[in-house]
């Protein structure tokens, strides 16, 4: 499942025709999610609850669409990096993750449209 791919990050890219541009491709997401400082920081910039670093800001605005077009933009990388962070996000912090999923899928919807393709990739939502 594609669901918050690049959700904590990656993703975070300005869009370009093809795939969203990849500068943020090698960002440390393991320092990030390893850091509860790093992780808050972001996570209250996707909430709206805090100030945004340039990676976060890019990939608020992106998210939404990665989220509805099934990451068609993304890199590769992206679309791995986004599937370790919605396993993290789902193992570690199952909060945020529920909130997350509030503010960006209120309806269910994406949630449901992935739920199949986020089981063959191991992911249980």
């Amino acid at each position: 499942m594609k669901f918050f791919i690049l959700c904590a990050i990656v993703a975070a890219s300005i869009a370009q025709e093809t795939t969203y541009n990849s500068r943020y491709d090698n960002i440390d997401v393991e320092e990030i999610l390893g850091s509860d400082r790093l992780f808050k920081n972001y996570f209250n910039c996707l909430m709206d609850a805090g100030p945004c670093t340039p990676e976060g800001t890019d990939l608020k605005k992106y998210l939404p669409d990665a989220l509805e077009t099934g990451c068609a933009k993304c890199t590769e990388t992206q679309r791995e990096t986004g599937n370790k962070v919605i396993v993290w996000l789902i193992e570690n912090r199952p909060t945020e993750w529920t909130m997350l999923k509030s503010k960006y899928d209120p309806e269910n919807k994406l949630t449901e449209r992935y739920r199949e393709t986020a089981a063959k990739a191991g992911i249980t939502l």
